[in-house]
């Protein structure tokens, strides 16, 4: 769509995807979820805190939270790409810093263990990522290679024997780095080409267990937002993989690592929609209550204009993340580019829901509990700076 070629039926009519048994079981867990997060889940306690409480953690293992898309034979939910999407919305809606760690984990975290793995890579890993009693992380950005994913350091030496991969480097910047016992590792390894016999150092994807030894983490990043998501260094010394963890086929982790990152990434346009559905919600309440200059300040045109922009800034990025979900539940795989294109959309436009904070004014400039965890959390104070006739 946005490379010059128009495939019209991907979009008209607008996809519709889930069978009425998916419907169904779809109805049966927005409920319960939504009522988790709105009697359960403190937001403000999860940024005082600086990570998710435990009775959260403990809820979303009883709910299956961590396994979603993990096939039923394993112990997940087995939902559709679609289906995902609405509860990562809803995750959006309440609390972001525990969206990033359900996404860091499952989105791209063992992605690519449904994308690349083996079945016994599968049936070994995937029941206990399921239940989170492990919690998976996504190894590729470095100190000096952050979009450059090709110019990564971190090597993986064969053994002579090739029984196992000697690994070592360091990753920055990892979600879930001080939680996850278990990681999708970008590494550079040595790779014969059968045509010239020359070897050259290619990228290779491994799935790596902290119980291997040799792997350790930094402190918690100190953020300003998103604050309960866990932000670490990881770093990898000597660290014996064997070579049956190998995920892929040698040589292609670049193409691992995009195609992981390219299935995650409609996540993150969904949950952005739920937290600008959160923050309009929160603006028009105070609109609606608050009266300045004799009148109920929703009334005045300024105010009408921001929440409607809010609603059509909503209204868009919750369509493109239903397309893109839609169009690969159907099968399609050139959805790249609409994907990245989702994701800062969305990451942009959030900015757009700052208006929520130019409604609310100067009210919300004290140190609170962030509406819905979103205001603080997404930083959106340059809205609340703003100072609008009426407030």
């Amino acid at each position: 769509m946005f490379q010059g070629r128009m495939n019209t039926e991907q979009v008209f009519p607008y996809p519709s995807v889930l069978t009425e048994d998916q419907v169904q079981f779809l109805k049966e867990l927005v409920g319960p979820v939504s009522r988790f997060f709105q009697e359960v889940n403190d937001p403000a306690a999860n940024d005082s805190l600086e990570q998710v409480e435990d009775r959260t953690m403990q809820g979303l293992k009883e709910l299956g939270a961590f396994g979603l898309q993990i096939p039923p034979e394993l112990g997940g939910l087995g939902l559709s790409n679609t289906q995902y999407a609405r509860l990562v919305e809803i995750v959006g809606l309440h609390d972001l810093g525990v969206g990033i760690m359900l996404g860091a984990h499952q989105s791209i975290g063992f992605k690519g263990l449904l994308l690349y793995g083996t079945p016994q890579q599968k049936e070994k890993y995937l029941p206990r990522l399921a239940t989170g009693e492990t919690i998976a992380a996504f190894c590729l950005t470095e100190a000096a290679s952050g979009s450059d994913a090709a110019s990564i350091r971190t090597t993986a030496q064969p053994s002579p024997c090739g029984s196992y991969y000697t690994l070592d480097g360091g990753k920055i910047w990892i979600s879930n780095g001080g939680l996850a016992d278990l990681f999708t590792v970008f590494a550079k390894t040595p790779v014969k080409t059968e045509a010239t016999g020359e070897v050259k150092e290619k990228m290779t994807a491994f799935i790596v267990e902290r119980g291997f030894g040799g792997v350790t983490h930094g402190p918690p990043e100190k953020k300003m937002g998103i604050k309960a998501s866990n932000t670490a260094e990881v770093h990898f010394e000597g660290v014996r993989v064997p070579a049956e963890n190998m995920l892929g086929s040698l040589g292609s982790g670049f193409k691992v690592a995009m195609n992981i990152l390219n299935n995650g990434r409609f996540g993150m346009a969904a949950g952005l929609a739920g937290t600008m559905r959160g923050v309009i919600g929160k603006a028009v309440e105070h609109a609606a209550n608050r009266t300045q200059f004799g009148d109920k300040i929703h009334n005045f045109g300024a105010i009408q204009e921001k929440l409607a922009r809010m609603a059509m800034l909503q209204y868009v990025t919750e369509s493109m993340a239903y397309m893109i979900s839609a169009n690969m539940d159907q099968g399609a795989t050139d959805f790249q580019t609409e994907a990245a294109i989702s994701k800062i959309f969305g990451s942009v436009r959030l900015r757009g829901a700052g208006n929520g904070g130019a409604v609310g004014g100067g009210s919300q400039v004290p140190q609170r509990p962030p509406p819905r965890g979103s205001y603080v959390t997404v930083g959106l104070w340059v809205g609340f700076r703003r100072k609008l006739p009426g407030r």
